[in-house]
This record gives C-alpha cells, structure tokens and sequence, in this order.
C-alpha cells in the first residue's frame, strides 16, 4: 500500500518495447503534430512542478515563522500553507510509474510523498511519549536535512518508516488524528522549550519541522530542473523520444495512476480494510481532496492542460483519428471527478459509514471505467499491451 511503488523495468519495457513495432494510427499526424503534444505535455509538467515548488516555498516560510514565535495562529497559518501545498502537487503523480525524473531509480518521490507512515518513527504518540527519532537525541544528535535522508524508509529496510516528505510535516503539524470525525489535534505548544510545553524536545522537534521543511523544497527543485526548458535535462529526452515511445510514458502515467493506484491501492485497500492509517493524508484529513486532484491530474495530461491554459494534447490526436473515444474518455475523466468530489469528507469516517460507502466504491468504478479508455487509447496509437496495474 505504499506510495511509492516503481515500475519495474521488465514491465516498464513492454510499454516501451510494445509500441517500437509500429505506430498504429500515429502515422497520420505529421512528426510537428506530435513534437507539439510532447512539448505541450512537457510545459505542463514543468509549470505544475514549478507550482508545486512555490507552494511549497510558501509553506516552508510559514514554518518558519511559526517556529520563529511559536503560537496557535502561526500554527493555523502553516497548516493552511500545508493544504495549499497539496493543491498542485496532488495533480502531478500523474507524471510518475514510467520511471521519470519524479521516480527512477534516484527520483525524490520516497522523500517526497511516502505513505503510509508510522508516525512513532519520528515522533510521540499515544501510550509511546518517548517514541520516534525527536525523542531520542542519544541514537540521533542531530537533526537536519542529511540525516532524514539517511533515515528515512529505515535506510531502505522499512516502507513504513518515513521520517520525510509532505506527510512527515503533517503528522509534524497536525499530531495523531485520535478523533473519528476531524483530523488531529496538536498544540503550537509542543514546539515550546518553556514550563508550558505539552511535550518535552519542543527544540528538536522544531529542528525537525524546519528540516524536513527545507528537504521538501530541495527535492521540488530538482524536478523543476528537470523539466525546465532549454537544458541538458530530461525535458529535453523525453521531447525528442519517437512519438509512440512518449505518449506511452504519457498514458502509463495516467493508466496505473487510475486504475492501479488511486482505485486500488489509495481507495480500495481502505474501502476494504476500514482502517484510517489506509487513508492518504489521515492526519489533515485532506484525503477526499488528494482524490479529487490525482483525477483532475490525469485529465489534465489528456487535455493538454494547466491552470486555465491548454494546447497540443492526447485528446487532439485521439479526437481526430475516433472522436467517439474522445467522447468517452473526456465524460469518463469529467465523471471520476465528479465522484471524487461527492466522497464525504471526512474519508475516514466515511470508509466506516455503510451509508457512504457506496459513494466511495463509485469513485473506484469510475476510475477503473477510465483506466480501460486510456487502454484503448494506447491500442489506437500502436501499442496493445499497455499495462494500468501496480506489479507488487
């Protein structure tokens, strides 16, 4: 159930491998068509990146303001940075399982957006006051950006145990969600060194916040730098890849995001298990709205689209060579979201309530529903054995 799943490279050669033979209907659109779509595709994964980073940027300053004078208000305001954050950042793990700058074999995307976590790996939780990395200066002095790096997954022998990434500083600012109806609950006062802290190691634990802070913005930036236009970087590969073999990358990234990993791993396994640490953000209780914007980013990439703009895109090619199936598959990517959009918030609870989940389960048929489209899109450009599941 973890987010960080990678495709392996048999796998990820069959859907490059698949489409080499032949370009199926490709061969209708001239080589300035399709260069089009592969820059438009480029652009927008540059500019949602870049969005990602300036979040991100401002929430990093909002920590640390706050730890700067701890208080509720300076807490409140780096939550809300914290939500801000996700709004682009949910849009872009369209862009992962075909082994890209987000989630090669050296992508930052285990240090990114790991789950699920266990949150007494890096701090207290309930009945364990000295549990996690903050409580134990003997094991590990310092605390700053190296050495979250070098801990986080347990240095690679546990999934669970993150220590980075943008769920890190929501347990960090949020605390343990203990109520079944909102999220968690953490004092401003647990960063305070004082006689009125709630929770001894207020400075490491600050230390900590801040780290992980600067960390995020680090790993942000080197994806931006990857996709910048007019470098030696990947951008600059995947644009002069032979057409069948980017728009594969492409249509991988919103077939496994889809059907293998929002349907099944994000939504299903919690559906099944009815347990909030199978929730996405269980600690903010934004899990609703990481759904709403991992389906928004897989219609984005068929569109051509960021923020208002559009251009060359996925669509334009299908529209012209079956425009039935881009009829489909655009009321098929609208209709998942809008399921998405009628999941009772919060996800928790609603996993639990038989009143709600049929609404949940409708999000999983939708999305699967999807998945197919974007299968018969890949059988239109060439490519009969596109794969939209997560090989464990």
């Amino acid at each position: 159930m973890k987010i960080t799943t990678r495709i392996p490279i048999t796998l990820l050669s069959l859907f490059v491998v698949a489409g080499c033979g032949e370009a199926g209907g490709l061969e209708a659109f001239s080589n300035a068509q399709l260069t089009a779509v592969k820059q438009r595709y480029a652009s927008v994964v540059y500019s949602s990146y870049k969005d990602s980073l300036d979040k991100a940027t401002a929430l990093k300053s909002a920590i640390d303001a706050f730890l700067a004078a701890p208080s509720a208000a300076g807490l409140d305001a780096a939550k809300a940075a914290w939500l801000d954050a996700r709004t682009p950042y949910g849009q872009t793990e369209v862009y992962r399982f075909y082994g890209g700058p987000i989630d090669d074999d050296k992508g930052p995307e285990g240090q990114i957006n790991a789950w699920p976590m266990d949150e007494n790996y890096i701090d207290y939780v309930e009945g364990k006051p000295d549990a996690g990395i903050i409580n134990n200066p003997t094991q590990y002095p310092t605390i700053d950006k190296a050495t979250l790096v070098k801990l986080n997954e347990a240095g690679g022998t546990s999934e669970t145990a993150i220590s980075t990434g943008y769920h890190a500083i929501e347990f960090l600012l949020w605390g343990q969600d203990l109520s079944a109806t909102g999220p968690g609950a953490r004092s401003y006062e647990d960063y305070l060194t004082t006689q009125d802290a709630t929770a001894p190691n207020g400075d490491r634990r600050a230390a900590y916040l801040a780290a992980v802070g600067a960390l995020l913005v680090d790993d942000l930036q080197s994806l931006v730098d990857a996709w910048a236009e007019g470098a030696d970087n990947y951008r600059t590969t995947f644009v002069a890849l032979p057409p069948h073999v980017a728009l594969n990358r492409m249509l991988t990234g919103m077939g496994v995001l889809s059907k293998g990993e929002l349907a099944g791993q994000r939504i299903s396994v919690a559906l099944q298990t009815k347990d909030q640490e199978d929730e996405h953000s269980c600690f903010s209780d934004n899990t609703h709205n990481d759904i709403i914007l991992n389906a928004t980013g897989v219609e984005n990439v068929y569109l051509g689209r960021w923020a208002s703009e559009t251009g060359d895109s996925l669509s334009m090619l299908v529209a012209r060579l079956d425009p039935a199936l881009d009829e489909r598959i655009r009321h098929e990517l609208a209709a998942s979201i809008t399921a998405a959009k009628a999941i009772p918030a919060p996800f928790d609870a609603a996993i639990a309530d038989d009143s709600k989940r049929p609404l949940i389960q409708a999000t999983v048929d939708a999305l699967q529903k999807q998945a197919d489209s974007i299968v018969d899109v890949a059988a239109l450009f060439g490519n009969e054995n596109l794969n939209t599941d997560i090989d464990d």
